[in-house]
């Protein structure tokens, strides 16, 4: 199999861990290569490989892994789902980003991939803020999670993380897939920043090196700003600091027994806040690497 094949073969096989056919710009997109290739490269070799057609199908204009036809409707019925989530996310989003310290807001999990199981599904967000106010910017957001949850939605700034500790460490095919699926809502020049953080992104997804869904950047308005300032005046000296030790303190007692639990990624210090408690990331990897097993890639790191 040439390398453009496998690499072809492999992102489809990651999206169907996810039970998400992909069109061919998605696959150009999130190609999981080590070098870009263009669309209509990728394009062609779809058309003319005898290699692929072994294990993928085309239909009404996705990309199948094998004869999971019934997965058209479900990615179809998913994209309705994120349609009427989408406004709500929009919204919610640009309240994250009229709280103090907040500097940078992104929709992040099923949703931005328009891939939301239905219309109940939790909005995820990645919200940045300035450096020593991340668990007094948390205790705001978390007010807004519980004015979200009376009116029946469910939001989760589950990864708060300060703008001087933008690295991710975790360097695999699923963070670097977290990473580049984000859609900034509010603060792009952060989000640029955050990106260049994690060039090591490109050496899986080489092609992403913008969302693949285009989005504006929320300015708050007068009133807002000036809200958002009042905020961060009188929380921005000692009083600040003494509460923001406070929070850090009590929240890391607080999750001390979950952050000890078997599938917990969470990291909990005074830069970050990412409650990662039930870990994601390895069941998706070992599920995406028995797939390259079983399609005669298993030497392939992915």
């Amino acid at each position: 199999m040439k390398q453009i094949e496998a690499a072809i073969l492999r992102t489809v096989l990651y999206a169907n861990i996810f039970s998400f056919p992909l069109t061919v710009e998605e696959i150009h997109h999130f190609l999981i290569d080590e070098q870009p290739a263009s669309l209509e490269t990728v394009r062609d070799t779809l058309q003319e490989s005898t290699a692929l057609q072994r294990w993928l199908r085309y239909e009404r204009g996705y990309v199948l892994y094998g004869e999971q036809h019934d997965l058209i409707d479900v990615r179809l019925a998913h994209e309705a789902a994120s349609e009427q989530l989408w406004w709500m996310a929009l919204r919610y989003g640009r309240w994250l980003a009229r709280l103090p310290f907040v500097r940078m807001v992104a929709l992040t999990g099923a949703l931005a991939m328009r891939n939301a199981a239905s219309e109940d599904d939790d909005l995820d967000y990645l919200v940045i803020t300035t450096p020593g106010r991340v668990w007094l910017a948390r205790a705001f957001t978390i007010v807004l999670v519980r004015l979200a949850r009376l009116r029946g939605m469910t939001i989760c700034p589950n990864y708060i993380v300060a703008e001087n500790n933008l690295i991710q460490t975790d360097e695999n095919i699923f963070v670097a897939h977290e990473v580049v699926q984000a859609l900034p809502l509010y603060g792009h020049s952060l989000y640029r920043q955050m990106r260049a953080a994690n060039e090591w992104t490109h050496t899986y997804l080489p092609n992403a090196d913008t969302p693949f869904y285009k989005t504006e950047d929320y300015w708050p308005g007068w009133g807002w700003r000036r809200a958002k300032h009042l905020g961060e005046f009188l929380f921005g000296g000692r009083l600040g600091n003494q509460l923001e030790q406070w929070e850090y303190r009590r929240k890391l007692q607080r999750f001390a027994s979950e952050m000890q639990t078997p599938h917990s990624a969470a990291r909990l210090d005074e830069t970050q806040v990412k409650g990662h408690f039930n870990d994601h990331g390895h069941p998706a990897l070992r599920r995406y690497y028995e797939q390259l097993k079983a399609c005669g890639l298993a030497d392939d790191d992915g």
